[in-house]
């Protein structure tokens, strides 16, 4: 199994002078996930190397058994250091297309036309497609071969808008991630605020929040053992 993460390039959170990027949990837990079941990860961003880490999302109170364990893990840092330009993926090389969320996506990968073409090539060629919390923000350019939304009549999640406004980010975001999912045709399905919650359909994998990183990774290795 060959998996590509792509991460955020973004750092600015919007014009509040505060930082952004992903959110190290959700990096971090499926990153293991993905290497524990024997895959090969390879890592991705728009600008290429060292991804911006979502300031809050390093916090002690934001830590976990995988953030810790990436802590201690010198190679995977290196790694996370020099993720590849998207411009460079060959898509012809991986099985499967991870998005971790954090804020960053909302701004880049969600407006990114290298990005927008490699989604559309992983799912028209019928590989399969994850991302957690607001990771959903990068699928919201691509569509299908008949000019539709990829998300068009899929069972999804991400980002609820409730929980947006639990972190009072939803007068800072460029747009409300649950909402313009549903708008894509997207058949929406948000879970209890900050609980694991994860939609598969298809080839199709979508994850909550933070807490949903981990199971959301887990159905991805499923879904690419039934592939």
């Amino acid at each position: 199994m060959n998996i590509l993460m792509v991460l955020t390039s973004h750092a600015e959170l919007g014009t509040t002078g505060h930082k952004t990027g992903f959110w190290l949990e959700e990096f971090a837990a499926p990153y293991y996930t993905f290497v524990d079941a024997g895959a090969t990860v390879t890592l991705a961003s728009p600008a290429g190397g060292q991804p911006p880490v979502d300031p809050r999302s390093a916090e002690p109170e934001s830590q976990t058994e995988a953030t810790q364990r990436f802590g201690q893990d010198s190679e995977a840092q290196a790694r996370l250091a020099q993720t590849l330009p998207l411009s460079t993926i060959d898509p012809q090389e991986y099985d499967a297309i991870f998005f971790p969320g954090g804020h960053g996506p909302m701004w880049d990968l969600a407006t990114d036309e290298d990005n927008a073409r490699l989604v559309e090539t992983f799912y028209r060629q019928g590989k399969v497609i994850g991302a957690v919390c607001h990771g959903p923000a990068a699928l919201v350019l691509a569509q299908d071969s008949q000019g539709q939304s990829i998300l068009k009549g899929k069972q999804v999640t991400g980002f609820t808008n409730e929980e947006e406004v639990a972190v009072a980010l939803d007068q800072v975001v460029p747009f409300a991630l649950e909402t313009r999912l549903a708008e894509l045709g997207g058949q929406f399905h948000g879970g209890a605020k900050f609980e694991p919650n994860v939609k598969v359909d298809g080839r199709l994998v979508t994850g909550q929040n933070p807490p949903s990183s981990e199971p959301t990774a887990k159905a991805v290795i499923q879904v690419l053992k039934q592939v």
